[in-house]
């Protein structure tokens, strides 16, 4: 049996798997990403969350839609990112999934001295208003200035996406 042809280089569909496949295998933190909405807040689950500067304290991320929670996070005029822990692993499965949890869920979220909605089950919440957004194919990419932060609300292991499964960092996985 002859070799199955090599696929041609350029070839979108091939790029496209090929592409997937890297970013499959390489692991990402885990954030969930909030907004508030006439309806209460919404939001969704992240792997995108990257720090881009200190001074001012920005971070950016992508969206694969602008529909149902992404849409109400790129029409907001504010946003909360959550960092997550291994401890809110739940809710970042909740959040991955259509539909968020409804406010009246017993120690879901609870409010910030803005007032904006948070998860307090959070490694970090950080309240950030939208600097630039720049729709890529059938992404956009959000730039935010981080205005407020609340840190060390959960002390569990940190909370990671890779090959398409959550996963904890523990001192076991240090490499030496």
């Amino acid at each position: 049996m002859p070799d199955a042809p090599l696929p041609t280089p350029g070839d979108p569909r091939d790029l496209a798997d090929a592409y997937k496949s890297a970013f499959r295998g390489h692991p990402a933190g885990v954030a969930v990403i909030t907004a508030d909405t006439e309806d209460g807040p919404t939001g969704l689950t992240a792997s995108s969350v990257a720090s881009v500067a200190v001074d001012p304290p920005v971070l950016v991320f992508s969206l694969s839609t602008n529909s149902g929670s992404a849409g109400a996070i790129l029409g907001a005029p504010v946003f909360v990112v959550h960092l997550m822990r291994t401890g809110g692993v739940a809710l970042a499965r909740r959040f991955a999934s259509t539909g968020s949890p409804s406010t009246d869920e017993p120690g879901v979220w609870d409010r910030l001295p803005s007032g904006d909605w948070y998860l307090p089950s959070a490694a970090a919440a950080l309240r950030a208003r939208p600097l630039s957004t720049t729709p890529i194919g059938s992404s956009t990419v959000v730039v935010a200035e981080v205005l407020d932060i609340v840190v060390g609300l959960d002390e569990g292991e940190p909370l990671v996406y890779h090959n398409r499964e959550f996963h904890s960092l523990t001192d076991r996985s240090r490499l030496a």
